[in-house]
């Protein structure tokens, strides 16, 4: 890959083809500006793994180009990764939103670096100027408090990214509503390329505004006899507000469960987004106390997770709060890729406990952050970019939203559906692609270890799919006997009591291997025999059985 001198390179190391992963950068000569950096929560397949982060390799060899890491908002999927990156490259300065610096600090505090990072404050005003490029800020509406939009001014024009988005003009707890004017604006100034979220390209009319939920909410709970389990993200302050209003309105008391909700709900409050009366909130011996109509349960586990507070409520493993016939719960959240599955077998337990269950856009207790096809169109035509790339969604939602912005008026030649790592550069009166960069998922396990592996993520999956086998030997190398065994043993695989010919036959298998490796001329290396046995022993079974256990040759050699 080969940036020009006198090109914009745009890249995303995650994000694209995908929902989750957001992170996007703008490089012209010796600076590069990152715009966020975001995890993206594993599918049902990827056993053992918490999320999944991005490939940093690049910005590693790059790291003294990058001028700063700056924060569109505070969503996992745009902040979640920023640890990580900090603990490879520790210099990067970040700047981010009231709200999303509070979560930011939080993590970068239970990682142990944050008195080795450097965190500034932003707002909409903020302007970031540095020797080539300049960063500006534009107010914008999502399902988060403090969102902007964000402008990478080059000498060839601004990348413009706008975050997550949606135009809602009535929005929650005093937000101001987006920016217009300044959108407008930038078009006016120039916009070289426009990286949109894409997220609801599908959706053909405008996202219902969050007051319209707020107050579908309010009649819900309102009219709601026993006690109220709400569930939704940590970080949708919106939701939160909304259900708290409600209690205070009906007379209920709120105890607030899940380590990250009590850290949003805090957060709130001292950024002032929260004024809660005193003795609203009592701890979990008070609510157990209280009287199912005047008690309310603020939690998470919105998504299925299964150490989060809800999960154990419903699994009757939780300490302090135990699941009561007629309790309401309500899911005031959208199941996100990958947690459909999950979030169903929750909703199932739930009702299995003698719950009743709340959720989905059907009552009207969730909308989503994101815009529908009329307001990505009108981003398009505030902005008036001349070149669009659409980012933060699946292939399919690119390809749709890069049709909108050709309705909106941008040619299609100057519509580009980029994969991540592809490096997109732009001329003075042209674009190009330049190659790749390293941009693959990164594994973060249950331990937080990053970079598990490709290699022992698909052997979790064989092991949970087909099982294991284990072909256990003591040989005597040197008079090339077998001294004990084989004994084979199966776990996951096959029931040993019910199989026994087929483990007489594979004791045989394997018998047979070393005994023919060991008779060759040259001294059997040790690896060369594991090999042998798992190549014979694999092709036996699948034979078989039409199955490819893991198997594990223990080779146990006599001094």
């Amino acid at each position: 890959m080969r940036i020009k001198n006198n090109e914009v390179a745009v890249f995303a190391i995650g994000g694209l083809h995908e929902i989750g992963k957001n992170m996007y950068c703008v490089q012209y000569q010796d600076e590069i500006v990152i715009m966020d950096c975001g995890i993206k929560f594993p599918e049902d397949n990827l056993l053992g793994i918490n999320y999944v982060i991005s490939d940093y390799s690049y910005l590693i060899k790059n790291r003294k180009k990058i001028k700063a890491l700056v924060v569109s908002h505070g969503h996992e999927d745009h902040i979640g990764g920023i640890p990580f990156l900090l603990e490879k490259i520790p210099e990067i300065p970040v700047y981010a939103t009231p709200f999303a610096l509070a979560l930011i600090k939080g993590k970068l505090e239970e990682h142990g670096i944050l008195d080795t990072t450097e965190v500034h404050e932003e707002h909409e005003d903020t302007v970031l100027k540095f020797n080539k490029l300049s960063v500006s800020f534009f107010r914008t509406t999502h399902s988060i408090p403090d969102t902007l939009g964000i402008a990478v001014h080059t000498p060839l024009g601004a990348v413009v990214f706008t975050g997550d988005f949606k135009f809602d003009l009535t929005p929650v707890m005093d937000q101001p509503a987006p920016d217009f004017q300044r959108m407008a604006k930038l078009g006016d100034e120039g916009v070289l390329a426009l990286l949109s979220d894409s997220t609801n390209a599908e959706v053909q009319q405008f996202t219902k505004s969050e007051r319209f939920v707020a107050k579908s909410l309010h009649d819900i709970i309102t009219g709601i006899k026993g006690r109220i389990i709400f569930a939704t993200f940590a970080s949708n302050l919106y939701r939160v507000s909304t259900a708290i209003q409600a209690a205070i309105d009906t007379g209920r008391k709120v105890a607030i469960f899940g380590r990250s909700m009590e850290n949003g709900v805090q957060n709130g409050i001292d950024l002032g987004y929260l004024d809660l009366p005193k003795g609203l909130l009592v701890d979990s011996e008070e609510i157990n106390r209280t009287a199912p109509e005047n008690a309310m349960i603020l939690c998470t586990g919105s998504q299925g997770e299964p150490l989060a507070a809800l999960s154990r409520i419903a699994n009757g493993t939780h300490r302090q709060i135990r699941l009561q016939p007629n309790d309401t719960v309500i899911f005031s959240s959208n199941p996100i890729p990958g947690n459909t599955l999950s979030v169903n077998h929750l909703i199932n337990k739930l009702m299995e406990g003698g719950a009743n269950v709340i959720h989905g856009r059907v009552n009207n207790v969730h909308t989503s952050g994101h815009g529908g096809q009329e307001e990505l169109k009108m981003m398009v035509r505030l902005a008036k970019p001349k070149y669009m790339i659409p980012v933060h969604g699946e292939y399919r939602m690119q390809v749709i939203h890069t049709e909108l912005a050709q309705e909106a008026g941008v040619p299609a030649d100057h519509t580009f559906v980029l994969s991540n790592g592809e490096v997109l550069c732009f001329g003075p009166d042209s674009a190009r692609i330049a190659g790749h960069i390293p941009a693959g998922d990164v594994y973060v396990d249950t331990s937080g270890t990053a970079d598990v592996g490709n290699v022992v993520v698909h052997d979790r999956q064989i092991l949970s799919e087909e099982g294991l086998v284990v072909a256990v030997a003591t040989v005597d190398y040197k008079h090339k006997r077998v001294l004990a065994g084989p004994d084979i043993l199966s776990r996951g695989f096959v029931y040993m009591r019910e199989s026994t010919e087929l483990i007489s036959q594979a004791q045989k298998h394997v018998y047979h291997v070393l005994k023919t490796e060991m008779a060759k001329p040259d001294k059997a290396k040790d690896s060369d025999i594991r090999k042998a046995i798992i190549d014979n022993l694999s092709d036996f079974l699948y034979s078989k059985t039409e199955r490819r256990p893991m198997i594990l040759p223990m080779i146990i050699e006599k001094k």
